[in-house]
């Protein structure tokens, strides 16, 4: 800038209280946002509140209120309670291994080496894939070993696959906050006469708490609403072990029992908002403390 544009700069007068400026960008360009929005996520959510106290099915015409009857129907009936068990068991897993796997591969490619950057993308590869696909994957590579056979272990399997799948994200994230540690902080305990390993768990570890709780967030929320990677591997098998309440809710879907599928889709957000929602508080709170 020239010192005659910068006199310019400096010499402009600011606007009068009265004065009208023009918008650069007007507020209803958000417009075709909201309508979206509106309609895709708003009116369904609403739709699934109502649908819920109905009689929704195939196999009638009309559409009839029935107050609490689907809730009470399904309480009775221990498949739902089943299906809630195994989702927060495979949410809580995939949780555990995605975070582990992905920050352990973090910390193993740290360094900007040409191996590490090579490394790094093929663990981003799952990452990229659809999810069916790694699910048929695993499913021919397992076939015929008892691993998807087992009533115990499979969930730990699907949940190793989930976490296989989704650890590269994870890994990504927490390589960001490795990165962003100030370099005076790991200087200052050096100094201090601390040793690598206890700069690493006593500075470096706690700076990691926004990357903890986005990961564990995202693991968590995306692991409750599971569908694809189950579905492939074992189709809820064997002896339904491995159903999720998704899988339960789009074979109840299927029979035509819309009203008791749509009321289990609202159990499923409850559960989220009950569930996942105070973990993801208690890890900011964390994250405020640490910081």
């Amino acid at each position: 800038m020239t010192a005659t544009a910068l006199t310019m700069t400096r010499a402009r007068p600011a606007p009068s209280p009265g004065t009208i400026t023009r918008r650069t960008h007007p507020l209803w360009f958000l417009l075709p946002a909201y309508a979206l929005l509106l309609l895709f996520f708003v009116l369904p959510t609403v739709y699934q509140f109502i649908y819920a106290f109905t009689d929704w099915s195939g196999f009638k015409a009309s559409i009839n209120p029935v107050g609490l009857d689907n809730f009470g129907q399904l309480a009775s009936d221990g498949t739902l309670f089943r299906a809630l068990r195994i989702t927060v068991v495979y949410a809580v897993l995939v949780a555990i291994f995605q975070n582990l796997f992905g920050f352990g591969l973090a910390v193993l490619l740290e360094r900007d080496t040409v191996i590490n950057r090579i490394a790094r993308t093929f663990f981003l590869i799952p990452v990229l894939m659809s999810a069916l696909a790694v699910g048929y994957i695993f499913q021919a590579l397992f076939k015929g070993t008892g691993l998807l056979a087992d009533t115990t272990w499979t969930i730990v399997v699907v949940s190793l696959i989930h976490a296989w799948k989704w650890m590269g994200l994870a890994m990504l994230i927490y390589l960001a906050g490795l990165k962003t540690i100030p370099l005076d902080v790991l200087e200052a305990a050096r100094i201090d006469g601390a040793s690598r390993w206890r700069t690493f768990w006593s500075v470096r570890a706690p700076l990691l708490a926004p990357a903890v709780t986005f990961n564990v967030a995202t693991a968590l929320l995306g692991s409750m609403n599971g569908f694809d990677v189950v579905q492939a591997t074992t189709g809820g098998g064997p002896a339904r072990t491995t159903e999720l309440l998704n899988i339960f809710i789009y074979r109840t879907f299927g029979q035509g029992l819309f009203a008791q599928a749509t009321t289990m889709s609202l159990v499923l957000f409850l559960m989220v908002v009950v569930f996942a929602f105070p973990v993801i508080r208690l890890l900011r709170a964390r994250e405020r403390s640490m910081s």
